[in-house]
């Protein structure tokens, strides 16, 4: 029996979320005494797996998985993860990784928990708390499959570091499915995810107009953060819908969510409930989203974020 965890990679790179994903998966190894294994997908160097306890790393090079397909990554995954007698399948929560999980639970015949935020409650039976309702409420999952898969919720679990000497199996073989054909793949380039970031920035239709986004981006760069909109800002085009976050965007769980002129909508609240401390600058104190708020600033943006941005600039100059 083992613990298996796939480590997503992007452009040969993992992805924050594999890492989370395999210390999770570690804490797993320990409380049970099974052994940890990592499947790695086109990543450059497996090697950095090593630094996570990892005690076997099957390091699968193919370029007919360069370009991402669900059915493709199910198959190959399902295919490595039988192999090694898998007792529980543990991946992040990511967009692809939940767009996997439920074909691969079906090839394995396996049980499926997504959401999943703190290690298992008990193995025997495994019991998982997991987020519901939008991350208003949790609840305690009982799984009852011989194979079981968890689905990390991102920045629930933290990353832990813990060195190992892990045999690296290079592989390459995959059972191709040719129903799907990826014609091009648009990304973007220079930015950070707002899936991988630990801080977000977002703009809504308080900031007027495309032409002062740099107020979103001065502040991002200086941060480190990555730059999200609300549902209005990219339905008007001001900003791609890659940066739209919300129920019907992108899911934010960041340890810092900063909304600038953003009203704060249910469906946008929903979206970015998971973040730990959520900030608002808003000229209208009735605004919605600072009763979700940790911190909040009444004031015009256009006054607020320049001086917020200098400051933040000095402080770190002063470092």
């Amino acid at each position: 029996m083992s613990i298996v965890v796939y480590t997503e990679c992007q452009n040969g790179e993992f992805k924050k979320n594999a890492f989370e994903a395999l210390s999770y998966g570690k804490q797993i190894s320990k409380d049970t005494k099974q052994t940890l294994i990592a499947i790695s997908i086109n990543a450059k160097d497996p090697s950095i797996l090593s630094n996570y306890g990892v005690e076997k790393i099957i390091s699968i090079h193919n370029h007919s998985l360069d370009q991402f397909t669900a059915q493709n990554y199910a198959n190959t995954i399902s295919q490595y993860a039988k192999e090694e007698n898998v007792k529980i399948l543990v991946m992040s929560s990511s967009a692809d990784s939940r767009y996997i999980a439920p074909l691969i639970a079906v090839k394995l015949n396996a049980g499926l928990a997504s959401n999943v935020i703190s290690k298992p409650l008990t193995y025997k039976p495994l019991t998982l708390k997991r987020s519901c309702f939008t991350n208003k409420a949790y609840n305690h999952t009982l799984m009852k499959g011989e194979i079981n898969i968890i689905c990390v919720s991102n920045n629930s679990f933290g990353i832990t570091k813990s060195k190992s000497e892990p045999k690296i199996i290079a592989a390459d073989k995959f059972s191709k499915n040719d129903q799907i054909k990826v014609e091009a793949i648009d990304r973007l380039s220079g930015s950070v995810s707002i899936a991988d970031a630990d801080i977000v920035i977002s703009g809504g239709r308080g900031l007027k107009g495309p032409e002062n986004w740099h107020l979103i981006e001065n502040l991002a760069s200086t941060l480190g953060a990555a730059t999200a909109c609300s549902k209005p800002v990219s339905d008007m085009g001001w900003r791609p819908h890659s940066e739209h976050v919300g129920q019907t965007g992108k899911p934010v769980a960041s340890d810092l969510y900063i909304a600038i002129g953003v009203s704060g909508a249910i469906q946008h609240l929903a979206g970015i409930n998971a973040s730990k401390i959520k900030v608002v600058i808003n000229n209208d104190p009735e605004a919605p989203f600072f009763k979700a708020a940790d911190y909040g600033v009444v004031g015009d943006a256009f006054d607020v974020v320049p001086r917020l941005t200098e400051k933040l600039k000095a402080f770190k100059n002063k470092q």
